[in-house]
């Protein structure tokens, strides 16, 4: 992908407000937004406007679904800026590595992280086959060097569960994006969850930010259900994890909420779009799940104390 090939119209949101961007090319772009985070040289704004000009540049099938998964308000939420380092979990050419390696610029980093090799060897049918995870980190660091283009991140890969000492304290932002119902569910088969958070302590820098964005179980829901098998966990379930790995949660938002959907015990996430499961021979049950949209999402932002 051409990520840093910004087309007119995206360009356009960037010299909006940018007295000086008549003279400034898509090759200084990036490096003006790093610029920027550092507070070296223009007004804060620049990176915001250099995110809008990167999504506008996304396929139109990630564009229909910024409705939902509003990225711009949400990577702004978790002050994800040029120049940093941030790890994504379950990484994505689009969802969010691809939108991070322009966004952060050639100072900044985009690790893309995984599950281990044993909590995926729980998946039952879904598990990949024995010996498929051995290598991921270095195979999608291959495959993401591929969507980098001139003045993009540079790329690595971690699997949690495996993080080396050298990248201890290394990281600004630990994304996880629609991930933490797996970690939870697969907490009684081997503290999964509590070794990830463990990994993302360990990764950050002091005063650096894990950004949660989860499936919303209802609180008053059975504890079973809201486990994580279902797609759904209970906020107060992850707020009480994350502080119990020492982490403090410093802000919480409603930008991903959804109060069509009020899944019941009957529920699964994976019944809404994109997946549609189980209503594809039946129309009217596929116009309903529609109508909801997709799910309710808590919105975490957690900090490692300084």
């Amino acid at each position: 992908m051409k990520h840093l090939l910004l087309g007119a119209a995206a360009l356009a949101l960037v010299a909006c407000s940018q007295d000086n961007s008549a003279d400034a090319s898509n090759h200084d772009a990036p490096k003006m937004a790093a610029e920027n985070a550092k507070g070296e040289t223009a007004d804060a704004p620049t990176a915001w406007e250099q995110l809008d000009a990167v999504l506008a540049e996304q396929p139109d099938d990630a564009k229909a679904r910024y409705e939902y998964r509003h990225p711009a308000a949400t990577l702004k939420f978790f002050g994800v800026k040029p120049g940093m380092t941030v790890v994504d979990t379950l990484p994505g050419e689009v969802w969010y590595s691809g939108i991070l390696i322009d966004y952060l610029g050639p100072e900044g980093k985009v690790i893309g992280a995984d599950y281990s090799p044993e909590m995926w060897s729980l998946f039952g049918s879904f598990a990949p086959a024995e010996g498929a995870k051995a290598n991921w980190a270095a195979e999608w660091t291959e495959k993401a060097e591929g969507w980098r283009d001139e003045g993009d991140a540079s790329v690595g890969g971690v699997a949690f569960g495996a993080v080396p000492d050298e990248m201890a304290g290394t990281v600004d932002v630990v994304l996880q994006v629609r991930s933490m119902h797996h970690f939870n569910r697969f907490e009684d088969q081997g503290e999964h969850r509590t070794q990830a958070i463990a990994d993302m302590y360990k990764l950050l820098k002091p005063g650096g930010i894990v950004g949660v964005i989860q499936h919303r179980a209802p609180e008053g829901s059975d504890d079973v259900w809201a486990t994580g098998d279902n797609g759904y966990v209970k906020q107060s379930a992850i707020v009480a994890a994350f502080e119990a790995g020492g982490f403090e949660l410093v802000d919480q938002s409603e930008i991903n909420a959804n109060p069509k959907d009020q899944p019941t015990e009957n529920d699964f996430v994976w019944r809404l779009p994109p997946t549609l499961a189980g209503s594809a021979d039946d129309p009217a049950a596929t116009e309903a799940m529609r109508a909801i949209g997709e799910s309710d999402r808590m919105t975490l932002k957690f900090q490692k104390p300084e």
